[in-house]
């Protein structure tokens, strides 16, 4: 059944839906709750939600179930105050003779293009039901790819704070303490003279520290957003050993999946390009994947453009020029993306228990220099006292 169809039956059917007095909008709404609205409009919601609503949407609609009137049960028991409003909205646009993909297009934080773009692809064909449980599976791969990348990033940086909390903790603390048995400073050996200095920073001037550090991040965080330092960032981080080859699987695996429903969904090689380079954040392979598109444009191959490309794999790019010449492009994708998938899992794997020696040398290594940088002073004491 079309679009067309279900909505001529919400509109005849479904008039006397009592949607103004229940429904989380209402115009009659004070300044202040409108703001709210506004700004709980600014936020997304969960891919978690995103998820079970294509499933529900596919089933409901396989049951012949109006879609205004599926969607008019689901905002009645959502408990998300973002996706309840979310859902009124696509109620009052479909009532308004808009498609599924137009009400999607119209939170941009939530729904990416490449959903609206699947979606839209397969209204056309009127077998919007067929697509959606596809699109679910696959929105929780790329998800689950993403989320190892940065699960791969964050346990490192947990450890490493918790490292250096317990560290300048010992240097606040439990040093000074510790050196005030010592009278004559000037006579302590290099390595304690240096352990002192460094007690006394962290002690007495611990807010420039947490300042300095507020300040590194903030820096990153702006420089991020201007097009040429996101493209420096990017590419340092993807020279960053080990690191970088996670991201390049993950960035592969999010290239490849996004761009086989895109061309699976009968939308232009181009205009797929275009998408995808959007979607895999990383301004280097973004750059690279547009440069791509206009060589596309000018009618060269795929395999052609990205020949000799170092962010590209030979191997994939082998099976992009076979599978290109027999028209089975949008299978071969796919089977790429389950590949690096399946990469990315080792190596976040093997990332997790190789760090642990690494931290383990690194505690090692601190605790034998605040011992040596004590203890020496404490044995030349000693030895003075037996020779005396």
């Amino acid at each position: 059944m079309s679009d067309i169809v279900i909505l001529e039956e919400d509109k005849n059917d479904e008039v006397n839906f009592d949607i103004n007095n229940d429904s989380v909008i209402d115009d009659n709404k004070t300044f202040i709750d409108k703001l709210n609205d506004y700004f709980i409009k600014m936020q997304s919601i969960w891919i978690k939600d995103k998820v079970i609503f294509y499933r529900l949407l596919s089933t409901m609609l396989n049951a012949w179930m109006s879609l205004v009137k599926w969607i008019w049960v689901l905002e009645k028991q959502e408990k998300n105050k973002v996706f309840k409003i979310m859902l009124w909205g696509f109620i009052k646009e479909l009532k308004e003779w808009k498609t599924l993909s137009d009400c999607l297009d119209m939170w941009p934080k939530s729904f990416n293009a490449a959903e609206v773009w699947v979606i839209k692809s397969w209204e056309k064909t009127w077998k919007l039901n067929d697509v959606l449980t596809s699109l679910a599976e696959q929105i929780e791969k790329v998800s689950s790819i993403t989320w190892k990348l940065k699960s791969a990033m964050i346990y490192p940086a947990m450890i490493m704070t918790v490292v250096f909390g317990v560290i300048f903790i010992m240097m606040t603390v439990v040093v000074p303490k510790l050196i005030a048995i010592f009278e004559n400073k000037e006579s302590l050996p290099p390595s304690t003279r240096i352990l002192i200095a460094i007690s006394d920073f962290a002690k007495w001037y611990w807010y420039l520290i947490i300042l300095f550090i507020i300040l590194v991040f903030w820096t990153i965080s702006m420089w991020k957003k201007t097009p040429t330092w996101k493209y420096l960032y990017d590419k340092t981080l993807l020279r960053i050993p080990v690191l970088w080859w996670v991201m390049e699987k993950v960035i592969l695996s999010k290239f490849s999946r996004v761009f086989s429903w895109l061309v699976s969904s009968w939308v232009s090689i181009v205009e797929s390009l275009k998408i995808v380079a959007d979607a895999v954040w990383n301004e280097v392979y973004r750059q690279r994947i547009l440069l791509l598109m206009e060589d596309v444009k000018g009618w060269m191959k795929i395999w052609e453009s990205l020949e000799w490309d170092k962010l590209f794999p030979d191997m994939m790019i082998q099976m992009i020029q076979v599978w290109e010449q027999a028209a089975k492009l949008d299978k071969t994708i796919i089977k790429v993306a389950d590949f690096y998938d399946e990469q990315v899992d080792n190596t976040v794997w093997a990332i997790n228990k190789l760090l642990e020696p690494f931290i383990i040398v690194f505690l090692a290594v601190v605790v034998w220099f605040i011992a040596i940088a004590i203890m020496q002073p404490i044995m030349n004491m000693s030895d003075s006292i037996s020779n005396s």
